[in-house]
């Protein structure tokens, strides 16, 4: 089967070190994030409306050409959450099916545009481009595939059981790719207790050095180690004590396994790979799904989640002691045992994709 993938610019070198070849899609959000003007546009949407508009314009008519350059010949077109509208409209003109992966719920997050109905008026300029008559409904999907487990929302399963589109629960994808800093974060590990683990995805970082003391001295007032990865945000002048690790990235599904738990942003992938480890987790959340996988581990009482902003030293201490009691480190050694497997995600995943190109090509 011959396979393109399109991903951010920031993304393709992990792509490719899947043994892949990709091709770069869009911006690269790491870039714009330290884009002064383009962060000031994020911010104040309403002031900059109109370079918004024309922003949003130009992006989704680069992503439009992107697309079409690699549909001649496809079986079928599989998008991202956030991709839907602009795929269906390619899959649409080349006459493929569009398949859907969400890492979330779409139907429980509302996803609110900063920009107003650019992204409406986007899509209207795509099809017209295509010569495609305008849409009157929702953009149709063959297949929506669920990466993430169907404990972490009951009920949904049932929601869409009489609806045409099917959403089947694959549980969360991921490659498990070891990092440089695996080997000596296990030897740091195997030298103590097991640690608190911090992370926080890919998200800047206004103060490292602080965000490093903050942690510090609250696991030094609860005599814990804490294992950092800071991600992109520079760490390597930041001082701190022996029993704090600081690193850039480490394979979760290896490390993980080896903490007393986890403080993290409430990304799916770290969310999931928190409850497949079975360990308790502090979820800090800044906004989009982030709030929904708070709720999430709350619901399936393996831990508990707040808003980042809100938090304090010494609500963070509290935190911290609370997911660390012999409950909460009980109920994610449970939970861990109903979690899909990553090798039966990903081969969930990939049948149901064949099987839906091969209904494309039979029609």
């Amino acid at each position: 089967m011959l396979l393109a993938v399109t991903v951010p610019p920031e993304m393709l070198a992990l792509v490719e070190s899947a043994g892949l070849a990709a091709v770069p899609y869009g911006p690269d959000w790491q870039a714009q994030l330290r884009d002064e003007d383009f962060v000031r546009m994020l911010q104040n949407p309403i002031s900059a409306i109109s370079e918004a508009i024309e922003y949003v314009l130009r992006t989704s008519a680069d992503k439009n050409t992107t697309l079409m350059s690699l549909t001649d010949g496809a079986d079928l077109l599989l998008a991202g959450i956030t991709e839907q509208s602009l795929a269906a409209n390619v899959a649409e003109y080349a006459g493929i099916p569009l398949a859907a992966l969400h890492f979330f719920p779409p139907q429980i997050l509302e996803l609110k545009s900063p920009h107003g109905g650019a992204p409406m008026e986007a899509e209207r300029a795509q099809r017209r481009a295509l010569g495609l008559p305008e849409a009157t409904g929702p953009v149709p999907r063959s297949l929506e595939i669920q990466a993430y487990d169907e404990l972490c929302f009951p009920g949904l399963a049932a929601e869409w059981a009489q609806q045409e589109c099917r959403r089947p629960f694959v549980g969360a994808l991921t490659l498990e790719l070891p990092t440089d800093d695996d080997d000596e974060v296990l030897s740091w590990i195997a030298a103590g207790t097991p640690p608190i683990y911090f992370g926080f995805g890919s998200t800047p970082i206004a103060s490292p050095a602080d965000t490093v003391a903050v942690i510090s001295t609250a696991c030094t007032q609860l005599g814990e180690r804490a294992l950092i990865c800071m991600g992109p945000n520079d760490c390597t002048q930041i001082p701190h004590p022996d029993h704090v690790k600081v690193v850039e990235a480490v394979n979760h599904a290896a490390i993980f396994a080896e903490c007393r738990a986890v403080v993290h942003h409430g990304g799916a992938g770290t969310t999931a790979s928190g409850l497949r480890a079975g360990i308790p987790a502090l979820i800090l959340w800044n906004g989009l799904d982030q709030p929904l996988w708070a709720a999430a581990i709350e619901e399936l009482k393996v831990g508990f989640g707040r808003r980042f902003s809100e938090t304090t030293q010494e609500s963070f201490v509290i935190g911290l002691r609370s997911i660390l009691t012999p409950q909460y480190t009980a109920r994610a050694r449970d939970v861990a045992g109903q979690m899909t497997k990553p090798a039966e995600s990903v081969a969930s995943a990939a049948d149901l994709l064949e099987d839906t190109a091969r209904r494309g090509r039979e029609r």
